[in-house]
């Protein structure tokens, strides 16, 4: 065991090897053989005393090394370790020392210190120059100053930094050393609470509006002293967690900006292999036909999409008033007949796509009671996998990229002049409500703009490698295992699937007062059924199928009337767990007041109200022609005054003349 203490001179072969110096063999074996290859045994200093020395007895045996045999880069090393320590007559072991830690020091400097550093290097060099043509130092360090800029003084004081140092490391000698003045101002722990906690609040208030109601209604009334606003900012930077700090004034939803976010390969995945779908409302009024009462029906249109993973074509779209179930199977209705039936489906949890007419069946909808009678949805139906993305969090759905390129081929067409709304309530255009566009042309634009999206080429993404999204589609697509649609799939995705009970007596099934019935429904009496039906006409017939799927019977009206990794899903979710438990341990660590403990620790200093005194009086004079008031007798015997008496009474006699 080697002991710290920076006095010892004395190492034994082993103890070199397991201190690994620079400049030394790393095994015992090499060391001794270098040894012996140098004669450090015979080896002494100037007063003739060796360098090698046995150890004491009871320590084994062998040989001990003085310092000095080592070479320079291992005894820097020691030094810098607290090892070992340099006499101060050793004058080339101390350079070498002071050598080494200077480029240790430098190497952990910004780029902004290293530029000066090399610029005063770059200046001194020129001075030498000035030197080797002729000049004296006076001279070259006018000349020095003339070109570089730096004053004389400031030149001297470089050659003063480089004094005996070779020109290999001057960097680290003249590179700017500034440092921070005095010790760490003392803050009073009651006031650095308050700060903290009237700062750390969701109305994310001003750091210096924080300093002054700190100073305001709690130092200044207790009589502390609190240092100035940069230090106090300074302190808070240096003892908050950031993660804190952005925690409790923007929110938890915030800490995730501070997770690198998850990237996912699609190079794995193939055509039709994964679909997400999910809604858009466009920037633009249609006019969608007139109501009941023949007014125009104005409403900016949504648009359900089908965009393929793998190749990031759109697929089907249908386009309506508001998101729907209905406009969710219409939209599958085109995928299954153009494309066919892809494997999975990644959606959100929306009311339109958790619907169980589409996703019924399906335990982790998000939404909704799930029964273990619900009829099975649309896509559970056709083996179609459902994942559904993470609620509030648009990147995990692609499409939503997507949806902000089409804003410049549909929202922006020439076609929309005028309808145009503008994506944000302060970005209207000039135009904005001049016009509607009629629904069909509204449709065409959309169908158009569709197209080019998927046609354009030069795509720089992961599956593209610069083709467009339909030849990347089309080249996957012709090898791809796809499952092919029948009318069967299509009659699921065209009608809603809705459970029912069948009458217990006749077995006839009932539907927003519409009576259906059939023969073989006479066995089912009583039974829970999943009916299929057209919703916009209640006069065809329906389809009944069983609780488990299988397909009983139509029956007629009767009467009047990857990307896609689940485990890497499941590692990105834990993440922001375990970000979210450490953000709220090191909140409770700070120990923040809450608002009332805010108010309930101000202290309010009322002050009294200044008296004024009059320094000029204006004695008040009476005008008019009204009889003065009698003033009030005193209850106190008057003092006679003969003069006063008489001239009362002579003005009492007198009246006024208009």
């Amino acid at each position: 065991m080697i002991e710290l203490g920076g006095g010892k001179t004395w190492f034994t072969s082993l103890e070199l090897e397991q201190l690994a110096l620079p400049g030394l063999p790393k095994s015992k074996r090499k060391i001794n053989e270098r040894a012996a290859d140098e004669d450090w045994a015979l080896r002494v200093d100037g007063n003739g005393m060796p360098w090698a020395r046995k150890r004491g007895t009871g320590r084994g045996g062998g040989m001990e090394w003085h310092l000095s045999l080592l070479p320079d880069v291992a005894k820097a090393e020691l030094v810098r370790r607290g090892i070992a320590w340099m006499p101060a007559n050793d004058e080339d072991a101390v350079s070498i020392a002071r050598q080494t830690q200077g480029w240790a020091w430098y190497e952990m400097q910004t780029d902004k210190v290293k530029a000066e550093a090399e610029r005063r290097a770059a200046i001194l060099d020129m001075f030498e120059g000035f030197i080797a043509a002729g000049m004296n130092r006076t001279a070259a360090a006018r000349a020095t100053h003339q070109s570089a800029g730096d004053s004389v003084g400031t030149i001297y004081n470089y050659l003063k930094l480089v004094k005996g140092i070779r020109r290999a490391d001057y960097l680290p000698a003249l590179a700017p050393r500034r440092k921070g003045g005095g010790k760490e101002c003392e803050v009073d722990d009651g006031a650095w609470q308050y700060l903290k906690s009237e700062y750390l609040r969701p109305e994310r208030p001003t750091f210096s509006s924080c300093c002054f109601n700190t100073v305001k209604y709690y130092a200044a009334p207790r009589g502390i002293e609190m240092p100035n606003e940069k230090t106090l900012l300074r302190k808070l930077q240096r003892e908050v967690d950031p993660r804190v700090i952005v925690a409790m004034r923007k929110g938890m939803d915030a800490v995730r900006n501070m997770v690198p976010p998850q990237q996912r390969s699609k190079a794995h995945m193939f055509a039709m292999d994964m679909v997400n779908i999910d809604g858009h409302k466009f920037d633009v009024f249609v006019n969608f036909g007139k109501d009941a009462a023949g007014k125009d029906i104005i409403a900016r249109p949504m648009m359900v999409a089908i965009q393929d993973v793998y190749s990031s074509m759109m697929l089907a779209w249908r386009i309506g008033e508001t998101e729907s179930a209905l406009l969710t199977r219409l939209a599958f209705a085109d995928l299954f007949r153009d494309y066919g039936i892809p494997n999975r489906c990644l959606m959100d949890n929306g009311r339109a796509f958790a619907s169980k007419w589409v996703t019924g069946g399906v335990r982790n909808r998000f939404r909704f009671t799930i029964r273990e009678d619900d009829p099975l949805g649309l896509l559970p139906s056709l083996g179609i996998g459902v994942q559904f993305a993470q609620p509030y969090s648009g990147q995990s759905k692609p499409i939503e990229r997507s949806f902000r390129t089409l804003a410049d081929f549909i929202a922006k067409d020439i076609r929309c002049a005028g309808a145009y709304t503008g994506n944000h309530i302060d970005n209207k255009p000039e135009n904005y409500g001049a016009r509607a566009v009629p629904l069909d042309v509204f449709v065409q634009v959309v169908r158009d703009g569709m197209a080019a999206y998927n046609e354009r080429e030069g795509r720089r993404t992961e599956t593209t490698n610069g083709s467009s999204y339909q030849q990347t589609f089309q080249a996957s697509y012709e090898t791809a295992p796809i499952g092919r649609a029948s009318p069967e799939h299509l009659r699921l995705a065209l009608l809603t699937g809705e459970k029912i009970k069948a009458d217990r007596k006749d077995g006839s099934v009932r539907i927003v007062g519409n009576r259906y019935w059939s023969r073989d429904l006479s066995r089912h009496a009583g039974q829970l059924l999943t009916i299929r039906f057209d919703p916009d006409d209640l006069t065809l017939p329906i389809h009944v199928y069983s609780m488990a799927g299988d397909y009983i019977c139509t029956a007629d009206r009767v009467g009047a009337s990857q990307f896609d990794s689940v485990e890497d899903a499941k590692q990105q979710k834990k993440t922001l767990g375990d970000m979210r438990k450490t953000v709220r341990r090191l909140k409770d660590q700070e120990n923040l007041l809450s608002a009332q403990q805010l108010e309930a620790q101000r202290r309010y200093v009322e002050k009294p109200a200044p008296e004024l005194v009059a320094s000029v009086v204006r004695p008040a004079r009476f005008r008019g022609n009204t009889a003065l008031k009698a003033a009030p007798k005193s209850l106190q015997t008057p003092v006679a005054n003969e003069q006063v008496d008489q001239f009362v009474a002579a003005v009492s006699k007198l009246r006024v003349v208009e």
